[in-house]
């Protein structure tokens, strides 16, 4: 009997691996053919396009060999190299997918100021004031004024429309194009764009990702010396894959620059510098600059991004909020950063969506919202304002605006004995505590990784629910199906012996230990604790991002604070579940608990343990408040 078990485990393994070999082969394939495609269609042109301050910006174009029409353009700016240079050497990829290659586009490719081939000096997030400062002044917005009119003045074939897409910091590039924007410029998808950099990427109101900044940092912030075609190194490997030791070992954040920059990487020394949201991250709100949009705009964002999931929630609300011309949309699915474009969207880790999502996207929304905009009379169009994928139930839904307005308020109350309510708490002494360890933090991921990864936006819960140091409180299970559109306040009243906090707060979506449609347990979903959404507010900013301040050790105080939005359905027999704890590390830093006056300067000696309390009384009823969809 063992032999054959043996004989059939290693059968199994053998057509496993034929199976992966042949995926990995039919990628490779399409790939090939896409690259053979684009060789055999489009002629590829170099172009040093000069600025009003005589600065000159490296730009590729890939115009169709096909003459006998014009073609509008679609073109991606970046600070991260245009590769391949050389008018031989021939990208792989030119638009979000295959069938934009296909229907015929003059696809645009630019290096911002200061970054590999083209000339200038490179400002992280510089502000866009160029405006205020007078005509010969320069910013990202005059650059990309300044790109287009050479382009539809210069570039053979051009039907005189100009469009631009890019993810996350090309997002951004594309969100700043619509400021006092070229009359040419039709259309914009800014996709996963950086919106401000206090609250995008490196910061979580307040609390700081030290690996992604470590990591993203290392090669990024190098100062360059000249014009050149690659893109510098990191020099800073983590010496293991365990990211939670290594950031642990690592320290205080004065350590970053003293055992790894040493100085040379000048934005993370800016950074530090300015722990609050002071003038400098102020100035480098893009938001503020985003009042007046005149082309057609597709916003595209993901519920998983762990990276910018406030960036196109808020430059939709921006954008929309006083836009006579309506014409703005947004676009959420159910995707890590970037995944629309990266892969065919049909899971995140566990977490499964039921079809190809990404695919869906490009095909359907996508490529029609850019077609209907920059063809002189395109047969297709995509006109919904809120496209937006409803997680749990794995469907895409439709919206006038978002948040949707059929929806109405439901409160869920903290109680005792780790339960969820519609009404408030009856007891005067209510509470529960615990104790965090700065040296034993609450992980955010049970998996080991760099502490810079993605599936942990889905991930399995039950790992820190069984925590000393994480509370736990369940609803009952839904007697009905409950959609969440928008928007979860949370609202604790918590208290600390300390004199500084973080509370993190985890939506999490319990599935039932049977299903109930078949009466059998499954292996890989029975009591799966889903992480729905999490956020969390450093409590020194609880009134304040720019005027920070203590906790008085031992006084009840509202912490009160947004999650970012969810469009997720909690089916029948499921349990809607909260998380409370201070702590999600290494994707973000540790508080001392010992309120210093800038955490980046704080030593060993200022990380203490502390006992937080979260009340659920009369007079202190801790609750999340969220929109639920109306039938």
């Amino acid at each position: 009997m063992r032999r054959l078990q043996v004989k059939i485990a290693g059968q199994w393994l053998l057509a496993f691996a034929i199976i992966t070999l042949s995926a990995f082969s039919a990628a490779a394939e399409s790939q090939d053919k896409r690259a053979e495609y684009i060789r055999s269609h489009y002629a590829k042109y170099e172009y040093h396009i000069p600025m009003r301050d005589g600065k000159k910006l490296f730009t590729s174009v890939y115009i169709p060999y096909d003459s006998s029409k014009k073609y509008p353009m679609l073109m991606q700016r970046t600070p991260y190299r245009v590769a391949p240079y050389g008018t031989s050497d021939y990208k792989t990829r030119l638009g979000p997918s295959q069938k934009f290659e296909e229907k015929g586009y003059i696809f645009v490719f630019q290096d911002v100021r200061g970054k590999q081939m083209s000339e200038g000096e490179f400002v992280n997030m510089r502000p866009q004031d160029a405006y205020t400062r007078g005509k010969d002044a320069v910013d990202d917005a005059t650059d990309t004024y300044d790109t287009i009119d050479w382009l539809v003045k210069n570039v053979p074939g051009n039907n005189g429309k100009v469009g631009m897409w890019g993810i996350s910091y090309p997002g951004y590039y594309t969100s700043v194009s619509a400021i006092n924007s070229h009359k040419a410029l039709k259309a914009i998808s800014p996709q996963a764009p950086i919106a401000d950099w206090f609250f995008d990427d490196f910061h979580r109101n307040g609390a700081f990702s030290t690996p992604m900044a470590f990591l993203f940092f290392d090669s990024f912030d190098k100062p360059r010396e000249g014009v050149f075609p690659f893109r510098a190194k990191g020099e800073n490997e983590l010496q293991t894959p365990d990211g939670y030791d290594f950031f642990k070992n690592l320290g205080p954040h004065s350590n970053v620059d003293k055992k790894y920059f040493k100085g040379e990487r000048p934005f993370w020394n800016e950074l530090t510098q300015h722990p609050n949201y002071d003038d400098y991250w102020q100035a480098r709100n893009v938001l503020q600059h985003l009042n007046d949009i005149k082309p057609a705009v597709m916003i595209v964002g993901g519920w998983y991004d762990t990276e910018d999931l406030y960036g196109p929630l808020a430059t939709y609300q921006k954008m929309s909020d006083g836009n006579k011309k309506k014409n703005v949309q947004i676009v959420m699915g159910p995707w890590y950063h970037g995944q629309w474009i990266r892969d065919k969207g049909t899971n995140l880790g566990e977490a499964q969506f039921g079809f190809e999502t990404s695919i869906w996207f490009q095909d359907n929304v996508l490529l029609p919202f850019f077609e209907q905009h920059l063809r002189e009379s395109a047969n297709d169009s995509y006109n919904a304002k809120a496209t937006v994928f409803e997680t749990g139930a794995n469907r895409w839904r439709t919206f006038a605006q978002w948040p949707p307005k059929n929806t109405h308020n439901e409160t869920l109350y903290f109680q005792g004995e780790e339960k969820l309510g519609n009404s408030k708490p009856m007891v005067k002494e209510g509470f529960s505590d615990y104790v965090s360890d700065p040296n034993k933090p609450v992980p955010h991921s049970a998996n080991i990784s760099r502490g810079w990864d993605r599936p942990y936006m889905a991930e399995d819960q039950r790992f820190t629910a069984r925590r000393p140091d994480v509370l736990v409180f369940n609803s009952p299970e839904m007697e009905e199906d409950m959609t969440i559109a928008g928007p979860v306040e949370a609202s604790l009243w918590v208290s600390t012996d300390q004199s500084a906090a973080d509370f993190v707060v985890k939506i999490i979506d319990v599935f039932p230990g049977v299903d109930e449609n078949s009466n059998e347990m499954d292996a890989k979903t029975g009591n799966r604790h889903e992480l729905v959404r999490w956020g969390i507010m450093r409590g020194r900013f609880r009134n304040s991002f720019s005027a920070p301040e203590p906790f008085t050790p031992n006084k009840p105080t509202l912490v009160k604070f947004e999650l970012y939005d969810l469009l997720h359905n909690f089916k029948r027999g499921h349990k809607l579940q909260i998380q409370i704890q201070s702590s999600i590390f290494p994707f973000l830093d540790r508080n001392p608990q010992n309120y210093v006056d800038n955490i980046f300067n704080a030593t060993p000696k200022d990380y203490v343990r502390a006992q937080h309390k979260v009340y659920h009384n009369t007079e202190f009823p801790s609750h999340i408040a969220f929109d639920v969809l109306s039938k």
